[in-house]
């Protein structure tokens, strides 16, 4: 069949704000509707207009956004059971939104009508129609979101239809089929969608839910069965184990299907709007997130990294650049000689075709990996130690020693001081500083003794510290690897160290920072 125009609906704001760990201000929800926008999405759900102040603070102010390409989107429910629809508060709180477009839901599946709204099938059904109804007789237009559809399409085949068919009958523009306990299977979703297009002729949508791990495969499909609208939340965030993902969306339908849903140019956003929303919502963007993530298009091993060198197409479904993201060549005890080279070159390092120069460095790393130490992970490490390698890397300063004492008094806090010594040129540096730990008061004796070298040092801070044990079954006396985040105002970049001493360890992975740090504005001239 042919594909027409599809519609993306994001339902972030509302569905999305409902993940474990999310929490939304007004101000964020604002925020992320500007970028979605940005990104041409078509209709974007605020949320529930009258369930709390939040949502109807956000219907105020989302009045005055100047959107150029969606359209705000107020959802609620259908009218209560055996009361008018002019006298429902639901209704009258999507009126006070003030939106050209409501989203309303209805149930489809006799189990809930007769287990949760305890209401007669025949008074659903008015339920569904007076509400549309109504809310058309006051000149919005309604899509209408047939919830738990699949399943009760399973259970009682012809009262779900009768649902679809009251909800047509009353004017619904669309009508949107839901997957709310997200367990149909992807060729069950395209068959029901067939067979319901042949029963009702209003435009139909998909709603998809993860819990079966193919929200956006169902997604996808139901489209290719005949649906106009597409459904999700950005990074498929949401309750359980979340909405389809409208990334994923938008990447398939654009590249693998050929369907024009947004412009070229706002697919190249796509990966920066999919970490500006993760942002937001305080969660870390999924590294192997499909498309976006940061490592959607990296490479570890080393057949398959001489063979992408050759030709991208050998394990790339797709060019990174289209989505916004790149393509990250990972080093480490897999790499071959062809990774190295091809990080020489990125770092500019000169290795010419000295093959004896590559395996060098290719021996020394497998050696470090094999204690421990994890350079995918920590590639500013790994620059210092290539440069370092193929000596064309001159330290800073030169550590002479350090020592860590903590104390702990009766009812009082633990106290943790650093003395550090070490020389910068021929000039001896004698630091003493205090940290609500080892690593923190390491931290800070070592920036406050490189400050008055270094002052650019002052604009870097750690972001994030992780210590895992290598060896549990050494107890007490395995070894540890330590990774350390450090941020400039231009960047960040990762660390590492490993030691049998979580203090060594931290030590090492800090130098490095400090150094990476120092290295970087060398090369910029600061």
């Amino acid at each position: 069949m042919t594909i027409g125009k599809i519609e993306l609906y994001d339902t972030t704001l509302r569905d999305g704000a409902q993940s474990e760990g999310v929490s939304f201000s007004v101000s964020d929800k604002l925020k992320i509707c500007e970028k979605i926008d940005e990104l041409g999405i078509h209709f974007i759900e605020g949320g529930w207009p009258g369930a709390n102040p939040k949502d109807m603070a956000f219907f105020r102010k989302a009045k005055r956004l100047k959107l150029k390409n969606s359209q705000i989107v107020a959802f609620g429910s259908t009218r209560r059971a055996h009361v008018k629809a002019a006298n429902d508060v639901v209704l009258k709180g999507l009126l006070g939104a003030e939106t050209g477009i409501v989203t309303i839901f209805g149930k489809s599946w006799d189990l809930h009508v007769r287990d949760v709204f305890k209401v007669e099938l025949e008074e659903n059904l008015r339920m569904i129609e007076d509400s549309i109804a109504f809310l058309r007789s006051k000149g919005k237009k309604v899509f209408y979101d047939a919830e738990h559809f699949f399943d009760g399409y399973s259970g009682n085949k012809s009262y779900a239809l009768k649902t679809l068919k009251a909800a047509e009958s009353a004017g619904a523009h669309r009508i949107i089929l839901c997957d709310t306990n997200g367990g149909t299977i992807t060729s069950q979703v395209f068959e029901v969608i067939e067979e319901v297009r042949g029963a009702v002729s209003t435009p139909l949508g998909i709603h998809a839910h993860n819990d079966s791990d193919m929200a956006v495969a169902n997604s996808v499909a139901a489209i290719q069965a005949g649906c106009v609208q597409a459904q999700g939340t950005m990074n498929g965030y949401g309750e359980r184990c979340g909405n389809a993902n409208l990334v994923s969306i938008i990447a398939a339908l654009k590249l693998k299907l050929g369907l024009d849903c947004v412009s070229d140019l706002a697919l190249k956003e796509l990966s920066e709007v999919a970490r500006y929303v993760a942002e937001i919502c305080n969660m870390k963007l999924q590294d192997n997130q499909p498309f976006v993530g940061n490592s959607a298009f990296a490479h570890k091993a080393g057949v398959h990294i001489n063979a992408i060198l050759k030709n991208p197409r050998t394990y790339e479904h797709v060019d990174p650049h289209m989505v916004g993201n790149h393509r990250r060549l990972l080093v480490s005890e897999l790499s071959g000689k062809s990774t190295i080279l091809k990080k020489a070159e990125d770092l500019d390092l000169d290795l010419g075709k000295d093959d004896a120069k590559s395996r060098k460095i290719l021996k020394v790393l497998q050696d470090l990996e094999h204690k421990g130490y994890h350079f995918e992970a920590a590639e500013a490490s790994l620059e210092l130690l290539m440069k370092r390698v193929m000596r064309q890397f001159k330290s800073f300063f030169d550590f002479e020693s350090f020592k860590v004492t903590s104390e702990k008094k009766k009812g009082g806090k633990m106290t943790t001081e650093a003395m550090l010594h070490l020389k910068v040129g021929k000039e001896n540096d004698r630091t003493v500083s205090f940290g609500d730990g080892p690593v923190n008061a390491l931290d800070s004796a070592l920036r406050k003794a490189l400050k008055k070298f270094y002052p650019s040092l002052s604009e870097m801070y750690l972001t994030d510290y992780k210590v895992r044990v290598l060896d549990e079954k050494q107890g007490t006396a395995a070894r540890v690897r330590v990774l350390i985040q450090s941020q400039d105002s231009d960047d960040s970049w990762w660390t590492t160290g490993v030691s049998e001493n979580v203090i060594d360890a931290s030590w090492q992975a800090l130098v490095d920072s400090i150094e990476y740090k120092l290295l970087k504005d060398l090369k910029k001239g600061k």
